[in-house]
């Protein structure tokens, strides 16, 4: 349960970071590039957030868990980009809308790959 919490808690956080990045971002460069941009920065708060508060009793030494969830981030993103371009270009949704949902699309991704995965528990 506490995992739970602190993940939405994070990932909110984080989400929320990233969007206000794209935001500002936008106005300068392509969506996508923008998209990329509140990722990197976004990654940071997120590393630290579930590292730290979610996944604190994790077993992984502080390096390896930067490793693996460096992976499951760019998985993540990887599924964000192309649900972005998607309802972006596809569908013709607003910018920051299709974020939105690929930001809710990858999220689910992030969190089981990071929970049994990059921050696993020892059994």
């Amino acid at each position: 349960m506490r995992t739970g919490f602190w993940f939405l808690v994070v990932g909110a956080t984080a989400a929320a970071v990233h969007m206000a990045v794209f935001m500002l971002a936008t106005p300068y460069m392509w969506p996508e590039v923008a998209n990329a941009a509140g990722f990197c920065i976004a990654f940071v708060v997120s590393f630290a957030g579930h590292r730290f508060l979610s996944f604190s009793d994790a077993q992984t030494s502080l390096w390896q868990s930067f490793r693996r969830f460096a992976a499951t981030a760019l998985a993540g993103f990887a599924a964000n980009e192309v649900m972005f371009v998607a309802l972006l270009r596809g569908l013709n949704l607003p910018d920051w809308l299709a974020l939105f949902f690929a930001l809710v699309f990858a999220s689910a991704q992030t969190f089981l790959l990071s929970r049994f995965w990059a921050f696993r528990r020892a059994r």
